[in-house]
């Protein structure tokens, strides 16, 4: 599987490029400038993509991005998706790019992978894509190539 966060998307009802038609004279209000709103978190996905059945999972939470929001994440996956799909798996792979809270460098994703191995009492291996290369991952072009693109220009709705 692969694992990989991405970019921060703003929650609200902001402006968004392209066309999406109404009856003339009654235009959608929308934030005209990208400003976070206090009021409103943003967006911080997290996706596990299973390559063997080519199948996604994303994770949104609205704090930050950590090694901790990463690792539950993946334990989301295991648990829910993961599991049932590879019932006989003795290990889990984990190909993740080189930077941010799944970086190589990151203590604290190893603390948080090595419970995670612990807990499900399997084998966790990570291999790093080397850096500059996470545009050759599938997980970008399968899973967040519409993240962040809204269909028809519409915006994405708060829950305020």
């Amino acid at each position: 599987m692969q694992s990989r966060r991405s970019t921060h998307q703003l929650v609200g009802n902001f402006k968004n490029a392209g066309r999406e038609w109404h009856p003339e004279g009654r235009p959608e209000p929308v934030n005209v400038h990208d400003f976070i709103d206090p009021k409103l978190a943003r967006a911080v996905p997290y996706g596990v993509y299973d390559i063997t059945n080519n199948l996604g999972w994303v994770s949104v939470g609205t704090d930050h991005d950590t090694a901790s929001f990463a690792v539950h994440a993946i334990r989301r996956w295991w648990t829910t998706m993961g599991k049932k799909r590879h019932p006989k798996a003795t290990r889990l792979m984990i190909s993740a790019d080189g930077g941010g809270s799944n970086g190589y460098r990151v203590r604290l994703w190893k603390v948080e992978l090595q419970k995670l191995a612990n807990a499900l009492k399997l084998p966790v291996t990570v291999c790093h894509l080397p850096p500059g290369t996470s545009k050759w991952n599938k997980i970008e072009h399968r899973l967040f190539s519409f993240s962040g693109a809204s269909p028809c220009a519409a915006t994405a709705p708060s829950s305020s």
